[in-house]
Parts: C-alpha cells; sequence; structure tokens
C-alpha cells in the first residue's frame, strides 16, 4: 500500500494516512473518530487549525463551510481520496467552538447542508450545525475504572436507576439543568436511594423531543440541550467519585430521515440500505443502516468504543436488538427480504453485534453491554467466539410482561393466572438477566407502575411494594424507570418533571423509604445477587412452593455462594389474610423475618409472624416444616438460621446468666 505523505491539502496532498482509510473501509476500524470528523491538528508548516474530514464516496464534489469561511462553498472545497471515499480539507485560523456543515452536491445536481456524522458537538435544537469542541479532560476516576477493570459483574449487586435527564428534575422556571448543575442534584438523590448505576436514556443529539433521544443525527455529538462534552465528562466522572456506574442508552438500529442526518447522505443510500424492505421500519418512520457496508460497522463500533473509552461510561443499553435480527421486524408478508439462505435471520447485523461486542470487552473488560432483546432468540449473552451475541447481559422482557399482567388481574381471577408467576423460572438462567421495569411501560396509555395496580389507593402501594419485592428476590439484576421509587401517579411526561410534589404526602414517602432500604437490603445480602449466570445454575434458589394457586402464594429460598446466607422469601398476592399458613423447608432451624412490606414505616399495619421455628413434621415433599401468618398483600424476607447456631445462642445465653 503506498503512502501519502502526511501534508496540507492545499497542494492536493493528504494529511490522514492510507492505513485508517484502509481499516475503516474494511470495517475493522474503531477508532475511526480520530481520523474522521474535525480535528485540531497543525498543518505540515506547523500552521494550527481544524482538519474536516467526511465519508461521502458518491458525492460530486463536498465543502466545509463554517463560521471561519462565510459559509461559502467554494471557499472550503475539499479533496477526495479516491480510493476510500473520504473528503479531506484544513482550514487554518479555526478554533474550538465554531459552527460548521459540509455542503454537498450530489450527482444529480443537488446540495444538501449536512451536519458532521463525527461532530463531538452541536447546537442545540431546533439549529443544525455541527461545532468544532475540544475533548480534552482530566480524569478522577482512576479507582472506580481500575476496580471495575478488575472485578466481573456477574456475582456483583446492580440495581440500575433508568432516567430521562430533561424530566427527572426542572429548574423553577421550566429549564433544563445542564450536567454539571445536575451533580448536586442527581448523585446525591441516587446515592441516598442505594443504587448502583444510573442508566441514562440516549444523550446522543437528536432533533425531535418527542423522539426522548431514540431517533439519533449526532452519534458522536453530546446533546447539546444539557451542556458541552466537557460537561458530561465531569459529571459521569463525579458520578464515579461517588461510586455510582453511569450506562448510556445506545440507539444503533435505526436513525431519522431529517435531511441534516444521515439519510441519503451523499446524495445517494450512503448509510441506509437502498431498499425498503431492509433499509426503513415504517413503524417508527425511520430508516435502517445497511448492514452489508463495512464501513457501518466501522462507524458504529467506533461510536461505542469512543463513548467507553472517550466518556468512561460503564456499559451501554443497546436498543432494539430483536428489529436487527430479524428481517420480518414488524413487517408483513411481501415487506422483507429472505437472507441467502432463504431465512428471516438478518445475518451481517448479527455478525455486526458479534464483533461490536467482542471489540468492546477486548478494550474494555467488565464493561456492561446490555440487550435490549424480546425475543426467545438463544445465546443472546452467550460469547460471540461461542456462536452468540456476545452481549453479558439481556433485558427479561418475557418476566416483565408476565409480572405486570399478573398485578394488574382481579385478586379473584389471580389463581388461573399463576403461571404468569412461575414461568419466567422455566428460562431464569438460560441468559444473564436484568429484571427491567423500564420508561416504556408508563407511557402511551399504560399508566404508570403505581397506577397499573389493583385495588383502592391504599391497596395499589401494597401491591406495588409486593411487585418490587418479588423484583428484588427474583433472580436477575435490576432497573427502575424513574418515578417508580416514589409511586409516580401519572404516566411519565418528557416534557415535565416528576411530581416531587408527592413528596408531601405519606405514602409516596414511605414509599421511597421502602424502596431505599430495599436497595441496601439486596446490595447487603449476598444470597440475592451471587449465583445467577447463565446456564441453569440454579443453587441460588430453590422453591418451597411454586404450586399454591389457590391461595396465591409463592415461597422460595435464595442462597448465597458459600451456603452460608439462606433467606425464605414468602409473597400473599391476596388482599386476604392468611393464618397458619404452612410452608416446608429443607433444614432444622429458626427463620426471622428481616424485612416485611407491610412494616408500618413503609406503610404497612406492622401484622404477621415476626420468627418461628420449624417443625418436625414433613410438608410439601420437604422434611420440616414452618407455619406463618401471612397479611394481604405482603412480601416478607425470612433469614434462615440453623437449629444448631440456635442452641449455640441459647446455651451462650444460658452460661452467661
Amino acid at each position: 500500500m503506498k503512502k501519502i505523505e502526511r501534508t496540507t491539502v492545499e497542494d492536493g496532498r493528504f494529511l490522514i494516512d492510507d492505513a485508517p482509510m484502509y481499516l475503516f473501509n474494511n470495517g475493522t476500524n474503531y477508532e475511526s473518530y480520530r481520523m474522521l470528523g474535525a480535528h485540531r491538528v497543525k498543518d505540515a508548516g506547523g500552521t494550527e487549525g481544524y482538519r474536516f474530514a467526511v465519508w461521502a464516496p458518491n458525492a460530486k464534489s463536498v465543502s466545509v463551510v463554517c463560521d471561519g469561511n462565510g459559509w461559502d462553498r467554494n471557499l472550503g472545497r475539499m479533496s477526495k481520496h479516491i480510493s476510500s471515499g473520504i473528503w479531506e480539507l484544513f482550514i487554518p485560523g479555526i478554533t474550538e467552538g465554531q459552527n460548521y456543515k459540509y455542503s454537498v452536491e450530489s450527482y444529480d445536481g443537488k446540495t444538501v447542508m449536512k451536519s458532521d456524522p463525527y461532530a463531538f458537538y452541536s447546537e442545540v435544537r431546533p439549529a443544525t450545525a455541527s461545532v468544532t469542541a475540544d475533548l480534552s479532560y482530566t480524569w478522577h476516576d482512576e479507582k472506580w475504572i481500575d476496580s471495575r477493570t478488575k472485578t466481573e459483574p456477574y456475582d456483583k449487586p446492580i440495581n440500575i436507576y433508568e432516567m430521562h435527564f430533561g424530566s427527572w428534575k426542572r429548574k423553577d422556571d421550566g429549564s433544563n439543568y445542564s450536567y454539571t448543575e445536575m451533580i448536586d442534584e442527581l448523585i446525591p438523590y441516587v446515592k441516598s436511594m442505594g443504587y448502583t448505576h444510573i442508566e441514562l436514556m440516549p444523550i446522543c443529539e437528536y432533533p425531535f423531543d418527542g423522539s426522548w433521544g431514540y431517533q439519533v443525527t449526532g452519534y458522536y455529538s453530546v446533546n447539546s440541550r444539557y451542556g458541552s462534552p466537557t460537561e458530561l465528562k465531569t459529571f459521569i466522572d463525579s458520578c464515579h467519585q461517588n461510586g455510582i456506574g453511569v450506562i448510556m442508552d445506545w440507539v444503533p438500529a435505526h436513525f431519522p430521515k431529517d435531511e441534516h442526518g444521515l439519510a441519503m447522505f451523499d446524495g445517494t443510500h450512503l448509510f441506509e440500505h437502498p431498499d425498503s424492505r431492509r433499509g426503513e421500519h415504517r413503524e417508527w418512520g425511520t430508516l435502517v443502516f445497511d448492514w452489508t457496508k463495512t464501513e457501518i460497522f466501522s462507524f458504529l463500533i467506533s461510536n461505542a468504543i469512543f463513548w467507553i473509552g472517550e466518556y468512561h461510561m460503564d456499559g451501554l443499553r443497546v436498543d432494539a436488538v430483536s428489529s436487527m435480527l430479524y428481517l420480518d421486524y414488524n413487517r408483513r408478508d411481501g415487506e422483507w427480504l429472505p437472507n441467502k439462505f432463504g431465512g428471516k435471520e438478518n445475518l451481517e447485523a448479527i455478525s455486526f453485534l458479534q464483533k461490536l461486542n467482542s471489540a468492546v470487552f477486548s478494550r474494555f473488560p467488565n464493561v456492561l453491554m446490555i440487550a435490549e432483546e424480546s425475543t426467545a432468540w438463544g445465546g443472546v449473552t452467550m460469547p460471540a467466539d461461542s456462536g452468540g451475541l456476545g452481549f453479558n447481559f439481556k433485558w427479561n422482557m418475557g418476566w416483565m410482561h408476565d409480572i405486570l399482567d399478573y398485578m394488574q388481574c382481579d385478586p379473584l381471577f389471580r389463581k388461573g393466572n399463576h403461571t404468569k408467576l412461575t414461568f419466567p423460572m422455566m428460562y431464569a438462567f438460560a441468559e444473564n438477566y436484568i429484571l427491567a421495569l423500564s420508561h416504556d411501560e408508563v407511557v402511551h396509555g399504560k399508566r404508570s407502575l403505581l397506577d397499573k395496580m389493583w385495588g383502592s389507593y391504599e391497596e395499589k402501594f401494597a401491591e406495588l411494594r409486593l411487585l418490587y419485592a418479588y423484583m428484588y428476590s427474583h433472580p436477575g439484576k435490576k432497573l427502575l424507570f424513574m418515578g417508580g421509587e416514589f409511586g409516580q401517579f401519572v404516566e411519565w411526561r418528557y416534557a415535565e418533571q416528576l411530581d416531587w410534589v408527592l413528596d408531601k404526602y405519606e405514602l409516596h414517602v414511605k414509599m421511597r423509604k421502602y424502596c431505599a432500604k430495599l436497595n441496601e437490603f439486596y446490595k447487603e445480602h449476598t444470597s440475592f445477587f451471587q449465583i445467577e449466570r447463565e446456564h441453569g445454575d440454579w443453587r441460588g434458589f430453590r422453591w418451597l412452593n411454586s404450586e399454591d394457586s389457590e391461595n396465591s402464594i409463592l415461597s422460595f429460598m435464595r442462597i448465597n455462594e458459600s451456603a452460608s446466607e439462606k433467606i425464605a422469601v414468602v409473597i400473599n398476592f391476596t388482599p386476604v389474610e392468611r393464618k397458619r399458613y404452612k410452608i416446608g423447608v429443607p433444614e432444622q432451624g429458626e427463620y426471622t423475618v428481616v424485612m416485611s412490606t407491610d412494616s408500618k414505616s413503609f406503610g404497612g399495619q406492622g401484622r404477621g409472624t415476626k420468627k418461628c421455628k420449624t417443625e418436625n413434621k414433613p410438608y410439601g415433599g420437604f422434611p420440616y416444616s414452618i407455619t406463618v401468618d401471612m397479611p394481604p398483600l405482603t412480601a416478607v424476607y425470612m433469614q434462615f438460621k440453623p437449629a444448631a447456631k440456635v442452641k449455640a445462642k441459647v446455651i451462650s445465653k444460658t452460661v452467661k446468666n
């Protein structure tokens, strides 16, 4: 490969070397953001300015138009690397913070003003220009990054607080908090609530507020509604220094049709597939990346590397993976094209996901790569080199749908829906799951989590506490959307802040205290999170009684790695008190209630059994049994103490006396 001398384009030569361009075209330049976009550099003569580079192989001409050249396309004409399709121009004197676009002329004579696909910053909408930006920042999170690198996430507690930056809380005048202003607002709150991570709904640049960030025009651009790249880095840095991880919602599945964005970028279907049967999601009104182009691999895998490397994100939640896997996703017969084998699997997109995860984990061990995948596709969290997709976690959508259907059901009919509680355990260890009660479940007429619950006002709170108790004791990491922790009563509204006024009302205050206590309990009790890996490892979970549909009661045991901690979970899903309820148990000893959703401090009435000893009476296939009084709509966590330790304690007291 012939090397091109590094010089300016003033004499027809270039600053960019052949090698990174070759890798980009080959689909293996996973740091292509260092080559493309706008970068502050010096030319061969030592003059400072910005080098602009953009991939537009089918354009007739491309010009940089910017504040520095009066937006005159004749003054910013770029030179083309013929073999790579990359256009380049060095403009001396350009400084940070200048607006710019690419004026792209297609061969049909049409000229369109395009934002930079690799821009690091953008104008605040509705303006659409890209902005030159310096990404330099001095980090202070070395301890956090070092710990993350050395520790696998599987056997750690993970409870994620999902939030939308613009609607969590707003200033008195209705304006948004900036990334840095949110440091003093959000971080103390999340820390006091006991969450391990914040998941930010998409914060790449997007034009339409109503898309919530899921229609991206600037994949490398920080969302300018809330501040600059430096401000976002400062926020993430502060999170890490306070022991909180940050996950970003990432959207590689589709992009919008806005003229200034990726659509028809060089006058042709460059980023999107040219056939609408593969290149368009009609239901969403968006376009789909052309997975047959290797350059798309470079563009998007580089983007994932960029956010984790440059911004120290602790992981990515990858949106709409199902839509990428299936060629017939939300398409009727005749509206999709089969693969080369005649099947519906999107082979190229599968290859992309495998290469994505392999590339990320090779550079950043133990970050979180989370798939939002709603089908029964096998091996989502299996390593890519073993034939899986390579994610390390997947949202458990089946559990989510089943439990929410069940909790909305009148208790009179719950016995007929008992399998909605138990069936998810049939596949609980098939993948590494996250139990997610996300934003998608509290919009579009679905009602808030609290409002979904059956019953009166007071009963709804009891049921919500019940739901969370089951969620936290069920295998799988946890995610809750903002507002669910204090019982937001109305649906999420992206243009308004949460109803913080509810903090004046007792049951909402107690719900928030309950969630904080539940988070604390979850993190402190290893039996609730240690043994949850895929491939059928049931050592951390044991049914006590899964079949009592008549009483709508579940009982099971959670066990830690060393078997030194065992917690029995008993849940009464009816508004009927169950006196003297018998449960079979495997060992002799004592069970003490260490947490009850009916506690007065949580909004309950403080009823039920506090402690009980096993009886030498076999029950339900177990050699011993316990008898408990279960209040209505109540879940209890009961810590087990073996008989030998109970006796030892009694002897010790006797000696002391």
